[in-house]
């Protein structure tokens, strides 16, 4: 019954989710079945395990807060004062009207790179991307594919340096810095960036040969703009607080040793592997603020409204990880920790595959790395696996089947987008799930090759 009731409740949590139910609800109540199913007592699984445990909810959202909000405010700003238009468009001059889809990849890398999370991107990018869509009159299921490429793949969990909460659970798990494993990242986010790029480009040339046409939903409006005031900035301005957040970020490994005061505090900032990337992020919005006329009169509001922004986001995927925290305290998942451990797979694979399902049972790469870190970490050290390469792989390998149809993510989306899963899931989960997966057990295979 216990393992029926587990099953049950993930069922049940991707079923709603298809329905388009929300997720905090759909993970309350999947968990209470969870916990009944199991026999676990209610309020301390309620309370503790859901709520306010080492893998609580809350517990989650009060120790990323901070960088939720500051990712939400700098996409906010970046968005008002068309910065994030200007870049884009920058990029239009430069690669030309038909790599449209390139230019959507490119610039919601370079935002996600920036630190501007997943969801405030897909809402920065709409618009443009609309409106490059009618111009090419392609299907809307190649943005989703697009720019599911671009912001959900190779800047959040490979490429080193990026401030995305999926680089910083492993750091401050595991004491390692933002840039651990770093070619093992590369090298990774190079074979999701050409793979995912291959598949779009070919998905394009078969819907121009199919006369597949634009295909706007009742809710687009082709003329509506991001609510800006004043005039784009020149690309290369708007280039500036991305170049300032990325600039601070690196800072503590650049100059490390320095001396003084500012070697202190770039001591103080390889310490902070949250609350430093806040502060990059703060940086580049004050910045962004000052040197935009858009948001200069209003920029307190503009703030006001971001910082509202990253709330939903950020319980929403607080609210997974409680269900995941839950899920932990069954005797399945002792069970499937035990076996894990115990199987004859290489270290490596066994860590891909416990991380994968993990993160296919929360639908979140943020929760299942959370979990891992908490729950299965420890098992592969004592394996004697390198913390900067569990680091890397394990980011790599969280974000691969996180993005099955009950993903936080990919309903916002399809939400925002005005899609279906029938309509735009197949190029979302090719980009996101299977890309993502070839290229981090390519990545794996070579470690194991180069490292003998």
């Amino acid at each position: 019954m216990t393992y029926i009731g587990l099953l049950a409740g993930l069922a049940l949590l991707i079923w709603l989710a298809l329905r388009g139910i929300n997720v905090v609800f759909a993970s309350l109540l999947c968990s209470l079945i969870v916990i009944a199913t199991n026999g676990l007592p209610l309020a301390e699984a309620l309370s503790q395990n859901y709520a306010l445990g080492p893998l609580g909810a809350f517990t989650f959202a009060g120790k990323f807060f901070v960088l939720f909000v500051t990712g939400a405010i700098f996409g906010r700003v970046m968005g008002e004062s068309q910065a994030a238009a200007s870049i884009a468009q920058g990029l239009i001059n430069l690669l030309g009207r038909e790599r449209i889809l390139w230019i959507i990849v490119i610039a919601s890398a370079l935002l996600t790179y920036g630190g501007v999370v997943v969801f405030v991107v897909i809402f920065a990018m709409y618009p443009l991307g609309l409106k490059l869509l009618a111009e090419a009159n392609l299907p809307k299921r190649l943005f989703l594919g697009a720019i599911a490429l671009g912001a959900g793949t190779f800047t959040l969990t490979a490429l080193p340096g990026t401030p995305s909460i999926h680089n910083v659970i492993p750091s401050v798990a595991l004491g390692t810095d933002l840039y651990a494993g770093a070619w093992l990242g590369i090298l990774g986010g190079v074979l999701m960036f050409v793979m995912g790029m291959w598949y779009l480009e070919r998905e394009r040339a078969k819907a121009m040969a199919c006369g597949e046409t634009f295909d706007p939903a009742p809710t687009d409006t082709l003329s509506k703009s991001n609510g800006s005031a004043g005039s784009p900035p020149h690309w290369a301005a708007a280039l500036l607080p991305l170049l300032v957040v990325l600039l601070i970020i690196v800072s503590p490994r650049l100059f490390s040793s320095a001396p003084g005061s500012l070697g202190e505090l770039m001591t103080f900032g390889n310490k902070q592997p949250i609350l430093w990337p806040s502060i990059a992020l703060v940086a580049g919005s004050a910045l962004a603020s000052l040197m935009f006329s858009g948001v200069r009169k209003n920029a307190l509001s503009i703030w006001g409204l971001g910082t509202q922004e990253s709330i939903m986001p950020l319980i929403s995927t607080a609210a997974v990880i409680g269900f995941g925290g839950v899920v932990t305290q069954t005797q399945g998942f002792q069970v499937f920790t035990h076996l894990v451990a115990e199987s004859s797979l290489p270290p490596l694979l066994s860590m891909f595959t416990s991380v994968s399902v993990v993160s296919a049972i929360t639908g979140s790469a943020s929760g299942g790395l959370q979990i891992f870190m908490q729950t299965m970490a420890p098992l592969y050290i004592a394996q004697g696996i390198d913390p900067e390469v569990l680091h890397r792989l394990v980011a790599m390998a969280s974000a691969g089947f996180d993005s099955l149809p009950h993903c936080g993510a990919v309903i916002a989306m399809l939400t925002i987008t005005g899609m279906t899963h029938k309509g735009g899931y197949k190029e979302v989960a090719v980009t996101t799930v299977i890309i993502p997966v070839l290229a981090t057990l390519i990545t794996l295979g070579v470690y194991s090759v180069v490292a003998g």
